[in-house]
Formats: structure tokens, C-alpha cells, sequence
């Protein structure tokens, strides 16, 4: 298949992965300052980012999602709590771990699966959305409807960490220096079986790894091989992978994405466009580009001005 092919559905969605993997490294702090109230909230030039931001609970509305993966907001979403047998939150003090109801039941289902089915004592779980969903401050430019969710690719250890070790504790890489395949002293056969346990839940229509964990999968899966047509290799991810579930039954106000190809995309035709040299070591523009504007409030759905104005749950 060629690699277009793999990329073109997700157009809108490369820019996830901009800053992703290095966003999964960036430490937190215990001791988060508030953010000072905003001159003017009503500016229209503000960035969307900078009133959902400050959003620090979800909307005291039903549950629904409104726009894109990546242009869109949700309403009563639901806390993962931060600790349970099988998993643990990271960063909390990004406020991220917010989702659909969906998606929260699913990383439950995954982490007693991580356990039982891969020796894990579970996992670690990254970010999932802002309270109220839209852009973040920094990294994703998806994860704005409560439909996404990042995964370490490193087991929960066997007891609860610290809010200082959430904070500052960073993921193993999975890939090797030369970017060509995985770590041999990082990837563990149990990897596998974890990454493929999210792909046969039915509610997960992608899940994003580097190409490196890509190939690897390839090369090792086993038996069934149905669930890799939904793994993707996309920039980064090479600490973490990234599950991207359906929109819910219903949702009509949410913006699905084409289903990927049935193709396992492990002919090496599926990968080469991802190792090769310009990719792997792209060489800086001769001009610097213009930073791209962020989005506003008036480019998000309208219903999402509802969400943000809308009065906070009950904490």
C-alpha cells in the first residue's frame, strides 16, 4: 500500500502528534500556581485554549460530544480517578484525565486486561481531555472531544506513586537510538499483548504508535491478526501510544473519522515512507515558518460557547 494511502485519512489528525512525544516527557510541578484571571474574557482574538484552559470542571450538562477530534469540546464529562487497582494517572496537574463516559470505562476494561493478560500490575495512564474538552495550552492538538487518551508504555508499578513521582517520573523509550526499530532492552512480548488488547476493544477505531512499535508488531503478532489494521505509525509516540475510540452511538453532533483500511499496513511498501532519512532526520526549513494563529472560539462548533459558558458540575 503506499504510504499516502496510510496518511491521507489522517490529515487533520497528524497535528496530534506534534509535541506529543516529547509532551509525554515534560514534567509537572506539586505546586501549581492558578491562572490570573483574564483582562478581557471577551475578546474575540483570545484563543480558545485560553478560556478552556481555565476550565478546571466540566459542564453541568448532559454528556455530549460537539465537533472533530481536533476542533470540538464535550459536555458532562467524567473523571478517571486518579488511582484504582490496575491504573494510575499521570501529570495531574495538567487536569487532563477527563473523557467521555465511554472512554473511561474502556481504559478500566484495558488496565484489568494489562494485568491479566500481560503480567502488568496495570497501567499508566497520560492525558485524556481538558474538563470541558477544546485545545490545550500545550501539545495535542486533538483530544478535544473526551474521545482520546494516551498510555504509557510503561507498566504501573506494583504501588501507588507519589504525586511528586506523577509529576516528574518520565516514560521508558521504546525505540531504538537509529529510530529503525524498537529497543530490544525496552520492548517486552507483554508490550504487544497490552497495545493489542486496546485494538480489539470495538469501540477503538485507532490507536497511533511509532513506526518502529508499528514494525515490531508486525513482525511478532501471532494467531489473529485482525486488530493491526488499527494501529497507525505516526510521528512520536515512541514512549507512549495513543487510543482514539468511536463516536458514541447517538453523538450526533460529533464528527467521526473515516474507518481505517482493512490492511494490516505491514508490507514494507506500508512503512518505507517512515524511515526514510528525510523523515527520521528532517532537515530545518530555510525559513523558519510563521507560528500558525491559535484557534479562536468563533472557529469551534457554536455549541461549544454554550459548553465553555455553561456552569460548573458539583466537584
Amino acid at each position: 500500500m503506499n504510504p499516502c494511502l496510510i496518511l491521507f485519512p489522517l490529515l487533520l489528525s497528524a497535528a496530534l502528534a506534534s509535541g506529543s512525544a516529547a509532551l509525554a516527557q515534560d514534567k509537572g510541578s506539586v505546586d501549581q500556581k492558578p491562572l490570573p484571571p483574564l483582562a478581557n474574557p471577551n475578546d474575540p482574538k483570545l484563543g480558545a485554549k485560553v478560556m478552556f484552559g481555565r476550565k478546571t470542571l466540566p459542564a453541568a450538562m448532559p454528556t455530549h460530544v460537539v465537533g472533530f477530534y481536533a476542533k470540538g469540546c464535550i459536555a458532562g464529562a467524567e473523571a478517571l480517578p486518579i488511582n484504582g487497582e490496575t491504573w494510575q494517572v499521570m501529570r495531574l496537574s495538567r487536569n487532563r484525565y477527563w473523557g467521555h463516559p465511554n472512554l473511561v470505562a474502556l481504559l478500566k476494561r484495558l488496565a484489568d486486561k494489562a494485568h491479566k493478560d500481560a503480567g502488568w500490575p496495570g497501567i499508566l495512564v497520560g492525558d485524556m481531555s481538558q474538563p470541558r474538552g477544546g485545545p490545550m495550552f500545550t501539545g495535542h492538538a486533538s483530544h478535544q472531544v473526551g474521545l482520546d487518551a494516551d498510555i504509557w508504555l510503561t507498566p504501573m508499578p506494583d504501588r501507588r506513586l507519589s504525586r511528586e513521582e506523577r509529576e516528574e517520573t518520565s516514560a521508558v523509550m521504546m525505540v531504538r537510538a537509529d529510530r529503525l526499530d524498537i529497543d530490544p532492552s525496552a520492548w517486552t512480548p507483554n508490550h504487544l499483548a497490552v497495545i493489542r488488547a486496546a485494538a480489539q476493544e470495538p469501540s477503538v477505531q485507532r490507536i497511533f504508535v511509532n513506526a518502529a512499535i508499528k514494525k515490531a508488531l508486525c513482525r511478532e503478532a501471532r494467531g489473529d491478526r485482525s486488530w493491526l489494521h488499527k494501529v497507525r505509525p505516526m510521528y512520536g509516540h515512541d514512549y507512549h501510544f495513543h487510543i482514539r475510540i468511536k463516536c458514541p452511538p447517538g453523538a450526533s453532533g460529533c464528527e467521526s473519522q473515516p474507518e481505517p483500511s482493512a490492511s494490516e499496513g505491514c508490507k514494507p511498501a506500508d512503512l518505507a515512507y517512515w524511515f526514510k532519512d528525510s523523515i527520521i532526520h528532517p532537515k530545518p526549513p530555510k525559513v523558519s515558518p510563521k507560528p500558525k494563529p491559535p484557534m479562536t472560539l468563533a472557529q469551534l462548533p457554536a455549541a461549544c460557547r454554550q459548553v465553555l459558558a455553561a456552569p460548573d458540575t458539583k466537584p
